[in-house]
């Protein structure tokens, strides 16, 4: 007798082929349950909550009991499996094998370890052939949609191993037009795109390979605001020059697999995933840094001399080092001082690097973070990490794919190690008291890694931290022929536009020139400042006009900027438009005194509101809402209704948006598959709502109906709004911009369409007699009191405090207001609707998205910034003059932003 458990699509037990009743669909969903935690225990309370979705009946237990017995019964004929109930709950004792996903997991990996490859397709046949239709089909529970999304995602990478076998035996024309469909499904997949490019390179079609990787980099640079990745630009540079390597079929075509083992628990995907996006985003800002053409510039670094450790660990290298030595301390905990310019956050991100490239199993990831928004007096280190990832990396609030908790998890087992660059960007006045908060936070043995400027870490030290176990070395000066070398590495063959300086520097090592070279930022902005072939380097010989080591660096800091916005061609296919030097010095030069005026280095769009004063925001961002509020009133009961209604808003929202304290950016994205269940309960908690307010206001039912209609529908459409599913890709300025819309407009237009309505039926068609419609009183209690109370709940989400004071006021204001006489129902809907759009204005302009629209177009006509600011920082970004990091940007260089400033 053979049976088997099928949960790739419809839930399915079968014995010879003949398919067991298992019951209903919740029923059915408790086995489904129990088989994706075969052997596992799971306690009636999950049973419950992962069966009934955080909406479970009161009589859920008892219905749970019902259904594990009856599924027992049905059981009884399947050898080999059985419901076995223990002390804290249940589990099913089954032999994997019979399950199809237990099955589908085992055959992928066989293939990924298998060497053959006509051997490993058909496994990964086998595997692929398991698969019904959607897991759980018809089932809507939030567990079983996350593990649902996990079981897709991993269907989508077994296909992708597969291809790359197929294209290894050379099936690429058989591949095309399948690898077209599913790159019209997978748009932003850059491995997908690099398959069919190599597919359609080899079936003859180069000119369609390379249309579809601009097609690729311009969807992300539209969409994310980032290039692709390092293995995707190499494979188009490759068949852009016809590489004969392509030829051949090869698994050193295109990007790999990547590791061929299937992880092992949901935090080893969450580690194995972080790599990638971490590798992906340095390996983008290396490049656009040109850290790696023609090489780096040599830095060398050697154990520090200041009296700053306690370790006495004789370290000396280059950069090219550093990553074995780290690896090589008896506690992994370094710090990398250096005078301002020396190449500490370069040194850091090549580290990172270094030390994800040959990075195995069970490694830790290390991940890069700027230290300048760390309160070490308010928040915990390992709070701030955890904090700080969620930001970068939102995907790791998926429970289902990574567990409960991931990035506090992450940070307290020790699966990422801290790279922790520029302790010296906190106030001088934090140094002492950041370094002790990491010394208790990385206690015994927990890797680390920090840079800080010499002086500022020393002076902390002299005050009373120290980091016992951390090994300090100290970046030296750039000796003169690595930095000929790195400025002459671009000649062409009788170029002698730098000879010259060359000359100068060989003759006289101490001279301002030599002196100024001698730190890796100022030979990279030398070699920047005189990119341009007709440039003249040799003016830096000039010690006239450059009598010291000062003049020397404030000219090539202030040539920074011009060099890099001189006029140059643009890729096809860019809309980017191109920038005058003046004015991106003026707009750049705004954006550094933002900065210092918040005392960050992170430039965050959502905090760009800062730099407009509060009194000028907060008119700035209530006066659109209060002046729709006013007409409004004005339609709805005349000039004395408007008045009201309009100051009542404009004092309460001035108060709210210039004194408030507003959350930051929402990272989310818009997901349909698997919500059918969530959005009909939701949508009942909104036709009941309706209903309530309905009866309250002795609304006729024609009315009760339209409004449970749309009450139902505003409050159901946010279950389409969840956080992104994995963490494979980094959150990007530009996507947390998109994904913040997306959660902002979904939010004013439920508000607006719900209250704009209920509004326009209130004033229209409730009855004299409910004492809520028209009647002679000016102000009705029982009406303010509700609409205070929903007011100051909204105010207090948005703004906190003061804003559960302003609104509740400005909301017990305009809710209280009576209406002096009923109006037509066309007169109330114009109204509603104004009124409903002054409600979506309040909520938008309440998010980070819109104070960020009107206030980036108030900058914009003061002459501070460009409007289009975003695509002017991308296109900054990739100029080089600013860095990507996580959501935010930085400037590249410390030293342009003060010089700026």
């Amino acid at each position: 007798m053979t049976a088997e458990f099928r949960l790739l699509g419809d839930i399915e037990a079968r014995v010879d082929g003949r398919v067991v009743d298992l019951g209903p669909l919740r029923q059915r969903s408790v086995l489904a349950v129990l088989l994706v935690e075969a052997n596992r225990l799971v306690s009636a309370d999950q049973l419950v909550e992962r069966v009934w979705a955080g909406r479970p009946p009161r009589s859920a237990r008892d219905t749970l009991y019902s259904y594990l017995h009856r599924l027992r019964r049905a059981l009884a004929s399947v050898a080999g499996a059985e419901i076995v109930r223990q002390s804290g709950g249940y589990l099913i004792s089954v032999d994997e094998a019979l399950i199809d996903t237990h099955r589908f997991r085992e055959l992928v990996r066989q293939a990924r370890a298998a060497d053959d490859g006509s051997a490993a397709m058909a496994l990964f046949d086998d595997a692929l052939a398991l698969w019904r239709g959607d897991p759980f089909s018809g089932v809507d529970s939030s567990w079983l949609n996350g593990v649902r999304d996990v079981l897709e995602k991993e269907r989508f990478t077994a296909e992708l191993d597969l291809t790359d076998r197929r294209l290894e035996q050379g099936q690429h024309a058989e591949l095309v037009p399948e690898l077209l469909t599913r790159t019209g499904e997978h748009q932003w997949d850059e491995r997908l795109a690099a398959q069919l490019m190599l597919a359609l390179y080899r079936s003859g079609r180069q000119a369609d390979a390379l249309t579809h990787y601009e097609r690729t980099r311009a969807r992300l640079a539209e969409e994310f605001g980032i290039d692709p990745g390092a293995d995707l630009r190499r494979l188009h540079q490759r068949i852009l020059t016809s590489d004969p390597g392509l030829a051949t079929p090869g698994p050193q075509a295109g990007p790999t697999a990547g590791n061929r083992h299937a992880p092992d628990t949901p935090l080893d995907r969450a580690v194995r995933e972080l790599a990638t996006a971490v590798t992906r985003q340095w390996t983008a800002e290396a490049e656009i840094r040109s850290l790696h053409r023609p090489a780096p510039l040599r830095v060398r670094w050697s154990s520090t001399g200041r009296p700053v450790t306690a370790v006495h660990e004789v370290l000396r290298g280059d950069i090219s080092e550093l990553a074995a030595q780290f690896r090589e301390l008896p506690v992994r905990q370094l710090v990398v001082l250096g005078a301002p310019g020396s190449g500490k956050t370069v040194l850091t991100i090549l580290l990172t690097l270094a030390l994800l490239a040959d990075r195995t199993a069970g490694d830790p990831t290390p991940v890069l973070f700027p230290l300048s928004s760390w309160n070490p007096h308010q928040e915990h280190l390992q709070h701030w990490l955890a904090r700080r990832l969620l930001e970068d990396h939102p995907g790791l609030r998926n429970t289902v794919a990574y567990g409960t908790d991931a990035a506090a998890r992450l940070v307290t087992d020790e699966r990422v190690i801290p790279v922790l660059d520029g302790l010296d960007e906190l106030p001088p006045g934090m140094h002492a008291a950041a370094i002790d908060a990491l010394d208790q936070a990385i206690a015994g043995d927990r890797p680390l890694v920090v840079s800080c400027r010499a002086e500022e870490y020393e002076n902390a030290v002299r005050r009373g931290g120290v980091l016992a176990s951390a090994a300090v070395v100290e970046i030296e000066p750039v000796r003169l022929d690595d930095a000929i070398r790195f400025l002459t590495a671009r000649d062409h063959a009788g170029d002698t536009r730098w000879q010259p300086v060359v000359d100068q520097l060989r003759r006289d090592s101490e001279s301002p020139l030599a002196q100024a070279l001698s730190t890796p930022l100022m030979v990279d902005l030398a070699r920047a400042a005189y990119r341009a072939p007709t440039s003249d380097p040799a003016d830096l010989s000039d010690q006239r006009r450059f009598p010291d080591r000062a003049a020397v660096e404030d000219h090539l800091l202030d040539a920074f900027l011009p060099a890099s916005y001189a006029g140059r061609p643009r890729p096809p296919g860019t809309a980017v438009r191109g920038y005058r030097p003046d004015q991106a010095r003026r707009w750049l030069t705004f954006l550094a005194h933002h900065l210092r005026r918040t005392r960050t280095a992170e430039l965050a769009w959502w905090h760009l509101v800062r730099s407009v004063s509060r009194p000028a925001r907060g008119v700035l961002l209530s006066l659109p809402a209060a002046c729709l509020f006013a007409l409004a009133g004005l339609l709805a009961d005349g000039p004395v209704m408007a008045t009201t209604y309009g100051l009542a808003t404009a004092v309460g929202g001035c108060a709210a948006q210039g004194w408030g304290t507003r959350a930051g950016a929402q990272r989310v994205e818009v997901r349909f598959h698997g919500t059918a269940w969530s959005f009909l309960g939701r949508f009942a908690i909104g036709l009941a709502i309706s209903v309530a307010i309905g009866l309250v206001w002795s609304l006729p039912i024609g009315a009760v109906a339209v409004l449970g209609a749309v009450f139902g529908l505003s409050v159901g459409l946010h279950v389409w709004v969840k956080v992104p599913t994995g963490v494979a890709q980094a959150s990007s300025p530009a996507a947390t911009h998109a994904q913040d819309r997306v959660a902002t407009l979904t939010l004013a237009f439920s508000a607006a369409v719900a209250i704009g309505l209920f509004y326009a039926f209130a004033i229209a068609l409730s009855q004299p007699h409910s004492d809520l419609g028209a009647v002679r009183d000016p102000f009705h209690l029982v009406r303010a009191l509700p609409a205070g109370a929903v007011s100051a709940l909204f105010g207090w989400f948005a703004f906190r405090y003061i804003g559960c004071l302003s609104y509740g006021l400005a909301g017990f204001v305009v809710g209280g207001i009576a209406m002096s006489h009923h109006i037509s129902l066309g007169l109330g809907l114009a109204a509603g609707a104004v009124f409903g759009l002054a409600v979506g204005v309040t909520m938008t302009l309440s998010r980070s998205w819109g104070a960020y629209l009107l206030c980036r177009i108030w900058l914009a006509l003061l002459g501070h910034t460009p409007l289009r600011l975003n695509r002017f920082l991308a296109d900054a970004h990739r100029r080089g003059v600013l860095r990507q990091a996580g959501a935010v940007y930085q400037f590249r260089h410390a030293r342009l932003r003060d010089r700026l400033t």
